[in-house]
């Protein structure tokens, strides 16, 4: 039974990253991260600005919604350099870190060319991990919450 059980988590985990991967390497919007979204005043409520701070975050924070199939509950990104997820309940403890993998890569592939900050937060919006990417070494290091 264990075995049958061990399988499926890595059966499952590989799965989830070869998903992202091909969808994030395929489909990543290639987007200009010079262009501002534009100011509103106090009165004015814009509610589809809370997923980026660019144009170009807003259309890539609604593409890994998109994307995700329901492993993703919400996202944001910031500046164009930080990626922010909320994991939905579907996703395992054993899974968080190569889905924060695959998003980081995707992200890179989105905004190319500066570091990068991968920050997943579980159901509950609590921090639980955080990626870097490194342009320079192009390698990703985790820190746990």
């Amino acid at each position: 039974m264990k075995f049958v059980q061990k399988s499926y988590k890595a059966i499952s985990s590989v799965l989830i990253i070869l998903l992202l991967t091909v969808v994030t390497a395929c489909s990543s919007p290639q987007v200009d991260a010079t262009r501002e979204l534009p100011r509103s005043a106090e009165t004015s409520v814009y509610p589809a600005l809370e997923r980026g701070s660019t144009v170009e975050g807003q259309k890539y924070g609604d593409w890994v919604l998109q994307t995700a199939k329901g492993l993703v509950d919400d996202a944001y990104i910031r500046d164009n350099n930080k990626l922010g997820v909320v994991i939905s309940s579907r996703v395992k403890p054993s899974e968080v870190r190569n889905l924060a993998r695959s998003l980081a890569q995707g992200f890179h592939n989105s905004f190319p060319g500066q570091d990068l900050t991968v920050l997943v937060y579980a159901p509950d919006k609590e921090l639980i991990l955080t990626a870097n990417y490194d342009q320079q070494s192009n390698q990703i290091t985790y820190k746990s919450a």
